[in-house]
Order: C-alpha cells, then sequence, then structure tokens
C-alpha cells in the first residue's frame, strides 16, 4: 500500500481531491516503477485539482506532472533499481496518473538520469518551470544572444518559470529587467538576481506604435497576449522572444513590423515533448549554471495534503516561485 492524491468525481459531476492508499496494481502499466520521494505544484496540477478537473479525462486520477525519485523495479535496460531520476512533461499528471504519489509506474523513454549532485528535492524545485526556462535560454543563445548585447526582459518574473528564469540569467552575467504586478515581490526579485523592476502596468499600456525605441536584447515571455505584442516594438534589431506562457491570453494583437523591419524572432518553447538528448542537456545545465542558494530562497515545501488548498492559491496568482512537494508527507 502506498499513499497518493488521488482526484476523483461524483455521480452529480463535481470533483474533489484527497489523500488516499493506493496498491501496486492500481498503477498504470509501463516499464518503470519509481519510488517517489518529490513532485512540485505547477498551474497544470492546481487545474486538475480544481472545479471540473481541467484536463482530466479518466477519473479516478494522480495528479502530478513532475517527479523525482529512486528506480524500484524496470523491464527496460536503461534503467536498473537505485538510480535516481526524474520526469517532466510527457502529459504525466494529465493523460497518466502522476507525481503526486509515493509510487509511480512510467515509460522509460520519459526519465531522464538525476544529474550528479543533485538532490530530488532540488530536481523538484526546479520542475517544469525551471526545465522550460532552461529552454528558453538555450533557444535565446542558439539565437546569439550573449550578456553583452543589453538588457534581457523577463515578464511574469514572480512566478515559477520567471523567478527561475530571473536567476539563471542573472547567474549567467546577463542583465535582467522583471516584470510583476506585485509590488511586494521587488525585494524577492532582487535577490534572484534583477537588475531593474517594471511594474506590469507599464507594458500592459496599448500604444498606436508598433515599433517603439530598440530596449530589450532578449525576452523570456511567460505572459503572452497584449504584453507579448507590446514587448514585441521594443526588442532590438535580430534579438529574439522566447515565449513559455499565456497568462495574459492565447490572442497575439500584434504587427508583422517587428519581424519584418527589424529581423525580430519568435521562439516557442514547448516542454512537454522534448527529445531525450536535449533534455539530458537542459538538466546539465541546469545542475551547472543554476545557483542553488537562490533556488533555495524561491522555493517553499509542502505534503501531499497540503495541495488542494495550494492549488487554489496558485490559481489565484497568490503563489510566488516555487513548491515542493514531499510525498512521503
Amino acid at each position: 500500500m502506498f499513499r497518493a492524491l488521488v482526484v476523483d468525481r461524483d455521480a452529480g459531476g463535481a470533483t474533489h481531491a484527497a489523500v488516499r492508499r493506493l496498491e501496486e496494481r492500481d498503477l498504470p502499466e509501463a516499464e518503470v516503477t519509481v519510488a517517489v520521494a518529490h513532485s512540485t505544484l505547477n498551474y497544470k496540477d492546481a487545474l486538475c485539482m480544481g472545479s471540473g478537473g481541467g484536463m482530466v479525462r479518466v477519473w479516478p486520477h494522480v495528479p502530478g506532472i513532475d517527479l523525482a525519485g529512486v528506480v524500484e523495479a524496470s523491464g527496460d535496460p536503461r534503467y536498473r533499481p537505485g538510480d535516481r531520476v526524474v520526469l517532466t512533461g510527457w502529459r504525466v499528471g494529465e493523460n497518466w496518473w502522476g507525481g503526486y504519489s509515493e509510487r509511480a509506474r512510467v515509460r522509460a523513454d520519459w526519465l531522464v538520469p538525476l544529474p550528479e549532485g543533485m538532490t530530488t528535492r532540488q530536481a523538484m524545485a526546479v520542475g517544469t518551470a525551471g526545465f522550460t526556462a532552461m529552454l528558453a535560454l538555450m533557444a535565446l543563445e542558439e539565437q546569439g544572444l550573449s550578456p553583452d548585447q543589453g538588457e534581457v526582459l523577463v515578464t511574469g518574473a514572480a512566478g515559477g518559470v520567471g523567478s527561475v528564469a530571473v536567476a539563471l540569467l542573472a547567474g549567467q552575467g546577463y542583465s535582467v529587467a522583471a516584470v510583476t504586478g506585485r509590488p511586494g515581490t521587488e525585494p524577492y526579485l532582487r535577490a534572484l538576481g534583477a537588475a531593474r523592476i517594471i511594474p506590469r502596468a507599464e507594458l500592459a499600456e496599448t500604444v498606436a506604435k508598433t515599433l517603439e525605441s530598440e530596449i530589450w536584447a532578449g525576452c523570456i515571455d511567460n505572459v503572452g497576449g497584449a504584453m507579448l505584442a507590446r514587448v514585441l516594438g521594443q526588442m532590438k534589431a535580430g534579438a529574439s522572444i522566447a515565449a513559455v506562457g499565456l497568462a495574459g491570453g492565447t490572442e497575439l494583437p500584434a504587427k508583422v513590423s517587428p519581424f519584418i523591419l527589424r529581423g525580430v524572432n519568435l521562439l516557442g518553447i514547448n516542454s512537454v515533448l522534448v527529445p531525450y538528448e536535449r533534455r539530458v542537456r537542459a538538466w546539465a545545465r541546469i545542475a551547472r549554471d543554476l545557483p542553488m542558494d537562490k533556488l533555495e530562497a524561491m522555493t517553499q515545501d509542502c505534503g501531499l495534503g497540503d495541495l488542494p488548498e495550494l492549488g487554489q492559491a496558485i490559481l489565484r496568482g497568490e503563489v510566488r516561485g516555487r513548491v515542493v512537494v514531499d510525498v512521503t508527507r
């Protein structure tokens, strides 16, 4: 028997989440069984735990799009009992039972070896959010971004992806401008390495000009919508934006002028279906380049039973940084 946070739906269609005891036979069929040590809280997890069950289609369901732990059993030669592993993406926690459980059974192709020297707790403090931030930085650098080119903008900077992005960029010598709609997060963002704080209202305002003064050498955008359209007109010639989120909406009310007249690049970052080799490379860079003291400063811990309440808080925009789930609590 083991504990898991299970989301279920009653006959009337109402959903509810609660910690329950399950048996090994309840797990889905796959090659690798993992003793999960830690998971994390993401926006998708909150949707799956909330009213309506988010993206869940089959009930009951165990959310948790991230997990880190130790292999207990494996039918795949790439993994053996005792191997430390991490998993993000691949619709785990959405279409497949996820990490809010002391046991998980997953496909070997979805796993990555945990980098040497990194704990399972640190890996989940990174989680999908930090993994996405690193993919965004890698994409920008592959387009030629370097610290000597000027300021890099991070929108939605106090959230999970934004927090790690600020710390990563600052740790690599970039001058970071952080956008936030919460004035109280300024000390937090400056501690992560932000050199400048920009109130969200300054970029949320629509202007008639499609091209403004060239300000940003690069951008990691967590917002999308009107803010992304505004930032496009402020990018330097040849600069790139890595688009990772859509908190501000899925529409892009922009003109083509920045792309044609300044050669701006808009890079879409999908952290779910990333090839194995690029995953390994991203995790290696995270272990090497992310300041672990900054990671610790943005992290809070919880147990399985705390998740329904914290899920509601993240949907209200009240969670700052990263939340690590100790599934044994």
